[in-house]
């Protein structure tokens, strides 16, 4: 049985299941489901909780499969947890989970809590998950974008009675605190706890949260990758310092923008021999929010566009590898924000008609 995250709450009011999975990336928001599950599972008389994580080929399932079918002389029920940060349990940890997921039918003495991280298509098609999946409950649990981040700090706030001002003002500040927070949740949830401890309920100011909210932005590479493709320039521009301050590669920055310029080029070109937009993207394994950035951006790039991006990706590699290019800059970082702020522009329809000079 598959969960959103936003039926979790409503779910545990009408009765407690013997197998939960939770997996995503997203640290914050995974403690927080646990919590709420053991909340409700300690309310009717889970007093015992033991802890496994798998780490290594050698970990011993039989341990965990043992603790599903033991109580100590003091508990009636248990909690029985157990961690697999790689979300590759192997070929013996697929089979266990099976028998693990098996035993948990008709169990009201014992509650398995699996967390796992963020979970591909192929890994969710394994037997192993399935079987989760078929006698359990399983929740995935979704980043916050950038886009919900202020509303979602909004609603964090209104749990403790804070707010910030109506109108264009408190989406100025409430704007102003994703950026300071954006990619670190964890973080953020730290910093909204904190205005509750240094101010009272009620309003809060622009200057208030200016003056006490730490820049604890994190920023990553397929962030920024789509970032640029929907032309957001100083976002683009801020991630880009984030990055360097946090001292990323350069080379995979570069990899990740002149991959999605590739993928432009090649799409456009499978377009052109005739092929539909959506069987194009297909091919060249574009998905998700990438597809939706791919079917707003294609119709802006000309053929003399891309080519000369594809240019400048080209030189852009040569500088980041040490080499010097003419009318570029020498330093790494200022290439590469050059070259993402170009895509940027061509992406967001703001850029000028591409000529060959263009780029000079």
């Amino acid at each position: 049985m598959q969960l959103a995250p936003k039926q979790l709450s409503a779910h545990l009011h009408k009765g407690l299941k013997s197998l939960y999975t939770l997996h995503g990336d997203e640290p914050l928001l995974i403690q927080e489901a646990a919590d709420a599950i053991r909340a409700v599972a300690r309310t009717q008389g889970f007093t015992e909780r033991t802890s496994h994580t798998v780490a290594g080929a050698h970990f011993d399932w039989s341990e965990v499969l043992a603790a599903g079918g033991s109580l100590s002389l003091f508990a009636d029920k248990q909690i029985v947890e157990l961690r697999i940060p790689s979300g590759k349990p192997g070929k013996d940890g697929s089979t266990a989970i099976q028998q693990l997921a098996e035993q948990s039918r008709n169990n009201d003495s014992t509650l398995t809590l699996i967390m796992l991280p963020r979970l591909d298509k192929l890994t969710k098609s394994g037997a192993w998950f399935a079987a989760l999946e078929s006698f359990g409950v399983t929740l995935q649990v979704e980043p916050v974008e950038r886009s919900a981040l202020p509303q979602w700090i909004a609603q964090r706030l209104s749990v403790q009675d804070q707010r910030v001002a109506a109108g264009e003002e408190g989406q100025r500040t409430l704007q102003f605190f994703a950026d300071r927070v954006e990619g670190n949740l964890l973080a953020a949830h730290q910093e909204i706890q904190k205005l509750a401890l240094l101010f009272a309920p009620g309003e809060l100011a622009f200057d208030q949260i200016e003056g006490a909210v730490l820049n604890v932005a994190r920023y990553d590479v397929f962030k920024l990758s789509e970032a640029v493709l929907a032309g957001q320039t100083v976002r683009v521009q801020r991630m880009l310092d984030g990055l360097q301050a946090e001292g990323e590669a350069e080379v995979l920055v570069h990899y990740t923008l002149a991959e999605d310029i590739r993928a432009l080029k090649r799409v456009k070109d499978a377009m052109a021999q005739g092929r539909p937009m959506p069987m194009a993207l297909r091919e060249q394994r574009v998905w998700g929010v990438k597809e939706r950035l791919f079917e707003r951006v294609l119709p802006r790039l000309s053929d003399a566009a891309l080519a000369h991006l594809l240019q400048a990706a080209h030189q852009v590699d040569g500088i980041v590898k040490g080499l010097k290019q003419p009318d570029w800059p020498t330093d790494n970082w200022q290439a590469l924000h050059r070259l993402a702020l170009l895509l940027c522009a061509l992406c967001s329809g703001n850029a000028k008609p591409v000529t060959a000079s263009s780029f000079a």
